[in-house]
């Protein structure tokens, strides 16, 4: 499933250069681009996309203007040469923000990291019983939420174990657990977060899932028992 999305930016080489990215990678949709934010403000108030690319500095409307009108439910990237933007990009949940002039990786980095998080519709994590797509090393791998046993941090990286094997992905805990149905899961340690139903066993220190035997970090002790209902 593509993620749908449009470019809007006032400068026509701007516009080009981002428009030119976009159609490099395969999982984006360009629906439409526009140099007029007014004809790009109608067009949204008539259609819903995923993703918005959007300059702030404009003649006609600037991109914070536009986001305060319409409230999109889509997820932002701002393309801009005005830093001192960045600031009033956090208040609005801009997921991200180019600042020009901005390279085909950064522009990759900032819908990379879109990318692992656009199954999430209207705020709302994934089902128990549907997939997540996992970027590991240049691949999306699809993965069933109810195949995962647990997951083991790695410094930068999470290793996603199932029955099959393990994937490796450079990702926070936390992002990962934006993603995931959390009454299914529970974080026991630092380093581990684990699939309620996939626990075979519980003692004082440790939890066994399959063959492995993963620890209870004291400071998430307390909260583990309790979602055991042994408070």
């Amino acid at each position: 499933m593509k993620i749908t999305c449009i470019a809007i930016d006032d400068e026509p080489l701007a516009l080009e250069k981002i428009t030119g990215f976009i159609r490099q990678i395969n999982y984006l949709e360009l629906l439409a681009s526009f140099s007029n934010p007014l004809e790009a403000l109608a067009f949204l108030k008539g259609s819903s996309v995923d993703l918005l690319f959007l300059d702030i500095q404009m003649d006609e409307i600037t991109g914070i203007e536009l986001i305060e009108i319409l409230n999109p439910k889509a997820g932002i990237i701002f393309t801009t040469a005005h830093s001192e933007y960045a600031l009033k990009g956090y208040e609005l949940r801009v997921h991200d923000y180019l600042l020009k002039p901005y390279s085909f990786q950064r522009f990759l980095r900032a819908v990379d990291s879109f990318a692992s998080l656009s199954h999430i519709v209207g705020g709302k994590q994934a089902d128990y019983s549907a997939s997540i797509f996992i970027k590991s090393g240049n691949v999306w791998k699809n993965i069933q939420i109810d195949q995962i046993l647990y997951v083991e941090g790695m410094k930068d990286y999470l290793s996603i174990w199932t029955p099959d094997g393990r994937v490796m992905t450079l990702m926070s805990f936390s992002k990962l657990q934006d993603m995931l149905p959390m009454s299914h899961f529970a974080r026991i340690h630092r380093s581990y977060l684990v699939s309620l139903d996939k626990i075979l066993e519980v003692s004082k220190n440790r939890v066994r899932i399959g063959d492995a035997y993963l620890p209870i970090g004291e400071a998430y002790k307390q909260d583990f028992f309790k979602r055991l209902g042994n408070p």
